[in-house]
């Protein structure tokens, strides 16, 4: 444990700047353009092949996602913040979580839209995920009225729910690998809004834990990461249509997901290590 006698906004300020402004890059490409769409419906493509043996059961889940993600999300949330008698904190976790569920339907249903660029395939917008969104918007309420010490585990759990949920969605035939992304970063964002918030009402002097595992969920990142960048490089440059360049875009856009899941987790555990 140690102590701080101040905690700097600027901190979630920029962590809010670096979400916003990869949401934007992901919507440039991945829905704007022309490589962006192929890449995306490749991998969307090539969900046949996980539907094929998860799909009876990630249609069940998928139809459960947003009620259950509320209702354990609020139970939970409840539940530690009466304990620990945190209720300012309660307040802006509540309101991040359920801001970040309005912005992504707003978004995709009244901001965002997809061209038609001559891309055959689901030629809807579905930018970003709304059931990725409830999971991890969830998950976000746990984690910011936690306790620091606790904070790593929940954050690790948190993202292993709002992931499966996302890659239930891409097997389902539901979303591209890039709604997925864009419905976690939207939540990273308002994550981050609600640490300038916390930590601007913060009493000096606060004792705090250092996030002692979190470091773990690298384990995670860079292996997932390696075989998203090399799935990338092959789609682009043999996009074709083939069975086997769809099956290489869904495993790169499933690892995607993996990746940036647990890149948030560990980054959003990192920033809110001296938040009491």
């Amino acid at each position: 444990m140690s102590a701080s006698t101040s905690i700097s906004p600027a901190r979630y300020l920029v962590g809010a700047v670096c979400a916003a402004l990869a949401f934007v890059a992901l919507y440039l490409f991945f829905v704007r353009s022309y490589n962006g769409q192929i890449v995306d419906q490749l991998a969307f493509d090539g969900a046949e092949f996980g539907s094929r043996s998860v799909t009876p059961l990630t249609i069940q889940l998928l139809d459960l996602v947003p009620l259950i993600s509320a209702l354990i999300g609020l139970v939970l949330t409840l539940v530690i913040a009466a304990v620990r008698r945190n209720w300012p904190t309660l307040l802006v976790a509540l309101g991040a979580a359920g801001a970040a569920v309005a912005t992504t339907q707003v978004l995709k249903y009244a901001v965002l839209s997809r061209p038609d660029l001559g891309v055959a395939g689901y030629a809807d917008n579905s930018f970003p995920s709304g059931h990725t969104t409830v999971a991890a918007a969830s998950a976000l309420a746990v984690f910011l009225v936690s306790s620091p010490r606790m904070r790593p585990m929940v954050a690790a759990w948190g993202s292993a729910f709002a992931v499966a949920a996302g890659l239930s969605t891409v097997a389902n035939h539901w979303h591209r690998p890039s709604d997925v992304i864009a419905g976690l970063l939207v939540v990273a964002f308002w994550g981050c809004l609600a640490g300038v918030v916390l930590s601007s009402v913060q009493p000096a002097g606060a004792a705090v834990a250092r996030p002692w595992r979190a470091g773990r969920l690298a384990w995670i990142v860079v292996p997932f990461s390696v075989v998203t960048g090399l799935a990338f490089v092959i789609t682009v440059l043999r996009a074709s249509g083939e069975s086997t360049e769809t099956l290489i875009a869904y495993v790169g856009g499933m690892a995607a997901i993996v990746a940036a899941g647990f890149a948030i987790s560990l980054v959003g555990t990192r920033l809110f290590a001296r938040l009491p």
